[in-house]
Parts: structure tokens; C-alpha cells; sequence
């Protein structure tokens, strides 16, 4: 297993990740999500970065602009600019010779929104496997969270009802919940469920927080996400190396 840096060019700025390498190559690859507050650093993601690659499944976390190690400032980052960094590492990764083209999406509280979003934009024929963690279904439904940390340019996107709903109809979607969030209420994560088509999941945590401070819900989220991206993956169409993916813009 090995551990690759990364930087691209989106808009005027740079996006910084890094790549978790399986030991077996070419190999699928996970890309992982953070939420608003948090960073490509956060535990959750170091432990992915742990935990996936010796299952066979390389992990790329990066950040998003306006937080981390990437360019930009918090109040301008918006669901808008959060996909096009998505989709422009799933596009760097996608040329990567030690991976095989086929992906998945695993994103935490606003990470699992954006990466809802970016599934939803890909070709149905080659749906990308999804695992959101304590995602919200509707930002309006959510002003008393994470206060202060929503820049203006995200409140106006969402006021003006722009992607202020998860999109309905994305495949191959395992949603996780944790049953005492006190942040995303449960009742988000249903209608996540509710919302994608099958073959979808939604496993809930009994006892776990929004960030899943405890080691052995964290562990839990961890193990049942594994599962769902091994069965999924090896049925994802593998994204074109040598032009763009395909994706509706």
C-alpha cells in the first residue's frame, strides 16, 4: 500500500488529495467527501485511507476549495463549485494507470449531499455506487446546523433553491445514519432511502452522534460501507481513460 499527493487546476484555484494505493493495481477506487467544517485530514478519512486499500479498494480524499489544503475561502464554496472539484479528481483519477476507471462515492454530512449530486449527473448506464454518513435530504431544513460555517455564496444558492433538495433516482445508494444525530435528524436519512432507487440501503447506528465520535460506531459505518462498495463495485462501468467521463455538465 502506498500514499500518492495530488494537486489540480479547477476554475482559478487548486484542489489538493491524496491517493491511497491497494497493493493489488489496477484497482477501483473509492474517492471520499468531506463535510462542511471538516478537511481531507479529518479521522474519519484517514481511517478510510487505512481500512480500503488492504480490501482491495484504493481511497482518494481530497479537499474541497475553501477548506484544507485547496485554494480558495470558505464563504465562496457552494454545492455548485464543491461538484465541479468532485468531478474534476473523479476525471484525474480516472487516467490514473495504477486504477481500473471504475469508482465509487463515500461522503459525510455535506460531502454525502455533493456526492449524491455528482452521482446524479453521471450516465444511468454506469451508475456510481454511493455511501452518504449522516447526509442531510434538504439544506433549508438546516439552518440551526453548523452555525457560522455556511459562507453567504451557500446560503444564497440555497435560498434561491438551487440544489436545495438531494436529487431523487441515484442507484446503488447505502445510506448511514446515525440514530441520535444532532445535527442531520434521521428523518433525513429515510428520505435519502427514500429518495434512490435500487438496489439502495439504509443502515441505521443505534446510540451514534452526527461525526460518530465513538470508535465503535465509527467502525460500524466503516465495516457496513466496506461491504456495500465490495458488492458494488465490481459491477460499476469503468470510466473512460482517454476522454472526459461522460457526465452531463
Amino acid at each position: 500500500m502506498s500514499e500518492q499527493r495530488f494537486t489540480l487546476p479547477v476554475g482559478a484555484g487548486l484542489v489538493a488529495g491524496v491517493l491511497h494505493l491497494a497493493d493489488d493495481r489496477p484497482s477501483p477506487c473509492v474517492i471520499a467527501c468531506h463535510g462542511m467544517g471538516a478537511s481531507k485530514d479529518s479521522d474519519k478519512y484517514l481511517l478510510l485511507g487505512r481500512e480500503l486499500p488492504p480490501a482491495g479498494l484504493a481511497l482518494a480524499r481530497f479537499d474541497f476549495r475553501g477548506s484544507g489544503e485547496s485554494t480558495g475561502l470558505p464563504r465562496d464554496a457552494t454545492i455548485a463549485t464543491r461538484i465541479e472539484d468532485l468531478e474534476a479528481v473523479l476525471d484525474h483519477l480516472a487516467v490514473r494507470p495504477e486504477l481500473d476507471g471504475r469508482f465509487g462515492l463515500l461522503g459525510s454530512s455535506l460531502g454525502g449531499y455533493v456526492a449524491l449530486w455528482a452521482a446524479s449527473r453521471v450516465a444511468p448506464e454506469a451508475p456510481l455506487p454511493v455511501v452518504t454518513w449522516n447526509a442531510p435530504a434538504a439544506l433549508r431544513e438546516l439552518g440551526h446546523a453548523d452555525p457560522g460555517e455556511a459562507g453567504a455564496a451557500l446560503v444564497a444558492e440555497v435560498r434561491g433553491g438551487t440544489r436545495a433538495e438531494a436529487p431523487a433516482g441515484v442507484a446503488r445508494v447505502l445510506v448511514v445514519q446515525a440514530d441520535l444525530d444532532e445535527v442531520v435528524p434521521p428523518a433525513h436519512g429515510r428520505a435519502l432511502f427514500d429518495r434512490a432507487r435500487d438496489p439502495k440501503r439504509l443502515h441505521v447506528i443505534a446510540g451514534a452522534d452526527h461525526r460518530l465520535s465513538e470508535a465503535g460506531h465509527r467502525g460500524e459505518a466503516l465495516e457496513v460501507s466496506r461491504r456495500w462498495l465490495l458488492a458494488h463495485l465490481p459491477l460499476a462501468v469503468p470510466v473512460a481513460r482517454t476522454a472526459p467521463t461522460g457526465r452531463t455538465r
